[in-house]
């Protein structure tokens, strides 16, 4: 079975993350959700070459990246997304206006409420992202966790909707994605930015085998369910971690706050 690897390389400065990812760079997206911006949040946007508001996120990144780049001037006009896309049920008038005015990509689609706002910007760089990209593709999604519970779910939904394209769900804290079981996974440990807690999380159905290494508490064809064993507060050991799993799981670490390093 293939192997697929995973980094957390967008959490380093870009000139650090070029080394890492060698001649095969990453291809990277951002989405902004309706909730407050990861302090690393500057950090992502330089990695991004797309950059989505989904609806109220745009209320987010008008309000908090001032906060968080304090020594730069006119941040809010630097900081222009590419596309606000949603159901435009949440932005502010005067936010919507301001990138209006900057030329931001205005996307109304009030018209679908079956899909979550994450779910249409996903879509849209699907969409707009050249085949060779998409290979090479990676979403960061920042805001997806914290605040209300059914939207964090809906934002654990669009990982399984999408599970064939890299999506990572940020919060200050911690980080998710989905490690698709028709895949092996190495996740490459950047032990300066991330853990070392962690854990792995059965998803849509219970896990009858899974198997690990670089973990603390390894699993060995372990079964996890909920209503059983799942594998949380766990502890990184190795600079690599290796999974497989006749299920999908959810991998999700701790993000570290770089100013107490």
């Amino acid at each position: 079975m293939a192997v697929m690897t995973h980094s957390s390389s967008f959490l380093l400065p870009p000139t650090i993350t070029d080394a890492v990812n060698g001649s095969s760079p990453t291809t990277y997206a951002l989405i902004i959700l309706n909730q407050r911006l990861p302090r690393f949040s500057p950090l992502l946007w330089q990695h991004a070459k797309i950059r989505l508001c989904a609806d109220g996120g745009a209320n987010r990144l008008f309000d908090n990246m001032p906060e968080l780049c304090s020594d730069e001037h006119n941040v809010q006009e630097r900081y222009k997304p590419d596309v606000i896309k949603g159901d435009m049920d949440s932005i502010r008038p005067d936010v919507l206006n301001f990138y209006k005015n900057l030329g931001t990509m205005i996307v109304d689609n009030s018209d679908d409420q079956d899909t979550t706002d994450l779910h249409k910007c996903i879509a849209y760089v699907l969409d707009i992202v050249s085949d060779d990209d998409k290979s090479n593709l990676c979403i960061l999604v920042a805001g997806a966790l914290g605040g209300r519970f059914d939207h964090e779910m809906g934002n654990i939904n669009s990982l399984c909707r999408f599970s064939t394209t890299r999506i990572v769900l940020l919060s200050d804290d911690c980080l998710i994605q989905l490690l698709p079981s028709n895949r092996h996974h190495q996740i490459h440990i950047h032990s300066s930015v991330e853990g070392p807690h962690c854990g792995l999380i059965p998803i849509g159905a219970p896990s009858g085998s899974s198997t690990t290494t670089g973990l603390q508490w390894n699993l060995d064809n372990t079964e996890m369910r909920f209503g059983g064993l799942v594998s949380t507060s766990n502890i990184v050991k190795g600079e690599i971690v290796s999974v497989r799993s006749d299920s999908d799981l959810l991998w999700t670490i701790t993000i570290k706050n770089q100013s107490s390093n």
